[in-house]
């Protein structure tokens, strides 16, 4: 059985990168004056959906060579938890892109009573989704890199190795401060 234990971790801390860049690109409803586009978060949405994709290529890539070269399954269930919070934040884009073709749908037809309401409603709406989404796309990251954490060789491990070599090592840590002398330089000391 081979130990894939530095692949996984690689892997693992990739995509949390990965779900890192994408909440990093989340537009920002706060300024009213820089409306939401749809165009900027379908782009974010299709970006998720590839990351979502990747992690299902991930797990189905893992268990299947699970059976032969042994991945760890801690890396296998990782990356399929992470499934979880990434389809949450992909639906509250999906929820935001939703909210924002209807607006661009109803711009279209013309103003109607209200029209100013609405708008104010799908600004809520939006930025409470876009703030699910943020939080959704944060936990995903930080699990994985918990997996990852988890999944790399311990520290424990490696000292214990580093203590059973026969190579010489530098010590981590500085060598003592040297003794203050028992009698002070200037003062000569009489023996009995």
């Amino acid at each position: 059985m081979t130990d894939n234990s530095a692949s996984d971790v690689l892997a693992l801390r990739a995509t949390a990168s990965g779900f890192d860049a994408v909440r990093d690109k989340l537009p920002i409803t706060s300024d009213p004056n820089r409306p939401l586009e749809n165009v900027a978060v379908a782009r974010q949405l299709s970006a998720l959906g590839t990351l979502l994709t990747e992690l299902a290529d991930e797990v189905l890539f893992r268990a299947a060579e699970h059976r032969r070269d042994g991945h760890t399954a801690p890396a296998i269930m990782a990356f399929a938890a992470a499934v979880r919070p990434a389809s949450e934040a992909a639906t509250a884009l999906g929820v935001v892109a939703h909210r924002l073709a209807a607006r661009d749908q109803a711009e279209q037809i013309g103003d109607a009573p209200g029209a100013r309401d609405e708008c104010d409603y799908d600004r809520l709406v939006a930025g409470n989704a876009l703030g699910m989404a943020d939080k959704a796309l944060r936990q995903t990251a930080e699990d994985l890199r918990a997996a990852a954490a988890a999944t790399s060789p311990s520290s424990a491990s490696a000292d214990a190795a580093r203590s059973r070599s026969t190579t010489a090592t530098t010590s981590p840590m500085p060598p003592p401060a040297a003794a203050p002398p028992a009698v002070h330089p200037y003062r000569i000391a009489r023996g009995r």
